[in-house]
């Protein structure tokens, strides 16, 4: 648990700039480490901190037994916010941080299913009561809905090759584990693909990822009901690990900063506009290189911080 290193730690302390007597919401517990330096900043308030993995709770609540006075542990997804706020008895919360990484846990288990650096049976669930997992997606979805979600969600060049491989050799046997379906994913590659610097099956282990745990709808349902949730001045820290998350954050706060729909040359706004989010950085916040030392998981993420007007 020591060695753990929640990313951009530092930087979200700084922008939810918590009151000690606030409420706030951790909507990915994880390891605890972010969930930590909220509650040792607070007094008379709350940490209302939520996550979908049954395992990184059970470690989280171990470690952050000494606040148990001011935390709630909730098991769900952030993407019910609403619901768990409405049952928690907290109508407006004074900050909210939202991480969407995978947690190191989650990829350096093998068990999980996650990585593509280890042989394990294909799951990729963050919660492990969900119905579908990574194995069903791989050999029973479609053809075409494979190679959209690989395309889609992963960025991949080569979906339709891959989707197609994938869709040949399930025909002739099923593909069970993580390192089965690495070697079919470069068995589809041309040799150029083969030769770049990032693992071959990086982008396809994403999108399934993805597609398993229904992250992007997920953030979408976010994003549209936290700002909602925030009392005025309260603030919304998302972190993001790649280009579709961090996409979907960014657009979610222009539109409720900046979604003015009339023409510029208008004396006044008469679309209905009401900006109800005021970005406090305009640019997303990116690791600096003694973090990237330390943790160079923390290459690709992406802090938004906006404030609720």
């Amino acid at each position: 648990m020591s060695g753990h290193i929640p990313v951009l730690l530092d930087e979200c302390i700084k922008y939810l700039n918590i009151r000690p007597d606030g409420v706030y919401v951790d909507g990915t517990l994880g390891m605890g480490g972010h969930s930590e330096a909220i509650l040792q900043r607070l007094t008379t308030g709350r940490l209302i901190a939520i996550d979908r993995d049954a395992e990184a709770i059970r470690r989280a609540r171990e470690r952050l037994a000494p606040y148990a006075d001011r935390l709630t542990i909730v098991h769900g997804n952030f993407r019910d916010l609403d619901a768990i706020l409405d049952e928690q008895g907290e109508r407006l919360v004074d900050g909210m941080l939202f991480d969407l990484g995978v947690s190191s846990p989650q990829l350096d288990e093998a068990d999980r299913g996650f990585s593509y650096m280890s042989d394990a049976p294909l799951d990729m669930r963050m919660d492990s009561s969900d119905n579908i997992d990574a194995w069903f997606i791989v050999n029973r979805w479609p053809q075409e809905k494979i190679e959209r979600i690989l395309r889609d969600y992963g960025e991949e060049r080569c979906a339709a090759r891959i989707a197609a491989r994938i869709a040949a050799v399930r025909a002739e046997r099923e593909i069970r584990t993580t390192f089965e379906l690495v070697e079919v994913i470069k068995s589809a590659m041309p040799a150029a693909a083969l030769r770049e610097k990032q693992h071959p099956a990086k982008r396809s282990f994403q999108a399934i990822r993805i597609a398993v745990n229904d992250e992007l709808n997920a953030v979408h349902a976010l994003m549209d009901s936290a700002p909602d949730r925030l009392k005025t001045g309260g603030r919304l820290c998302v972190i993001s690990f790649h280009s579709l998350e961090d996409r979907t954050v960014k657009h979610a706060i222009h539109a409720r900063e900046a979604g003015c729909t009339c023409a510029r040359e208008a004396p006044v706004c008469t679309c209905g506009f009401v900006q109800t989010l005021r970005s406090v950085t305009r640019k997303p916040i990116t690791a600096g290189g003694e973090e990237l030392e330390l943790n160079p998981r923390s290459r690709s993420a992406k802090l938004r911080v906006a404030a609720r007007v």
